[in-house]
């Protein structure tokens, strides 16, 4: 199941306090959300914001609070939130600046990262380092779930090419700070992957060396299109249904999840026609044992060596 892009946050929702003041507003007293020291959110917003959008609204916050805000590149963690990158983890409680002449320090709520300089690009009103650059860093500082997640959403989405990431791969230095991890993000990377839990559960799979799945496969029958599926493999489908089990959307109407329920039932159903379907959720996708296993039940055996990468070859050329 393939998901767009999320909208990003409204930052002309903040404002700056000492704003609000000469307009004879007290912040606080009226009910607005302080956000950053001196940057506050306009009245019951904040309540409806998702985790991803109350990250951005902190990163927008972050950098409006500084001297000079239209300087600043926003690095890391902070610019994939900005480019709408998913993170596996929680977001962290900082914001990454970009500081490439390692000349200014870091603070409570502002974490300098010192690397090679980046061409940076205006994104949502804030100045960010390159989508296929912000993968590679997040690869290097973070950790590859997030990394492969991130990835592969700049491909679905177009934000960056293969390419792209393999010059920004190759831009690190022999022995360079996860140099091994950015060069393995390329490699797995894969823009048909719909989703951060169906990039999630691909890495799983390589780590339990079970063989690589081919993503969203069509099927048909003789009544037509059924439908791409997450995962095909020689024995087993395989999908990935998030937080609900048959992908029933937040505020859906208990008419409107009858009707899904029904559909995907009849699609499943015309899919076990072919081959058995295994489902699985974010508590089976976050960890490599409990996902092997489920597929192991279906006939999917781990493999002596892997398949999904040539290492030996990978390891002469490094």
């Amino acid at each position: 199941m393939t998901t767009g892009p999320r909208q990003p946050f409204d930052a002309s929702l903040l404002r700056v306090a000492a704003d609000l003041r000469r307009q004879g507003i007290e912040p606080a007293a009226a009910g607005w959300h302080r956000v950053r020291r001196g940057i506050w959110l306009v009245p019951g917003a904040w309540s409806t914001l998702g985790t991803d959008e109350r990250y951005q609204a902190t990163v927008h916050a972050t950098v409006l609070s500084c001297h000079e805000p239209e300087t600043v590149v926003i690095a890391g963690h902070s610019a994939a939130a900005v480019w709408g990158m998913p993170s596996i983890e929680a977001w962290p409680d900082h914001v990454s600046v970009l500081d490439p002449g390692g000349r200014s320090g870091s603070s409570r709520h502002i974490r300098m990262v010192h690397g090679l300089p980046a061409e940076p690009v205006l994104r949502h009103g804030l100045l960010v380092t390159p989508a296929a650059r912000t993968v590679i860093d997040l690869a290097r500082t973070g950790t590859l779930d997030t990394a492969l997640a991130s990835a592969d959403y700049a491909l679905r989405e177009g934000l960056c090419s293969r390419n792209d990431l393999e010059k920004e791969a190759g831009l690190i230095p022999h022995g360079g700070r996860g140099r091994s991890i950015a060069r393995l993000t390329v490699e797995l990377t894969d823009g048909l992957s719909g989703s951060p839990g169906e990039s999630l559960s691909r890495l799983q799979m390589f780590r339990a060396n079970l063989p690589r799945p081919v993503l969203q496969r069509e099927y048909r029958d003789e009544n037509g299109l059924i439908g791409y599926v997450d995962f095909d493999l020689e024995q087993v489908i395989g999908e990935f249904d998030g937080q609900t089990k048959y992908r029933i959307p937040d505020g859906a109407s208990n008419t409107e999840a009858s009707q899904i329920v029904w559909q995907e039932k009849r699609r499943e159903d015309r899919l076990r026609r072919f081959k058995p379907v295994a489902r699985w959720d974010w508590a089976v996708a976050r960890r490599t044992g409990a996902l092997a296993r489920l597929l192991l039940d279906f006939g999917v055996k781990p493999q002596p060596r892997s398949t999904w990468i040539d290492l030996a070859s990978r390891r002469s050329a490094s």
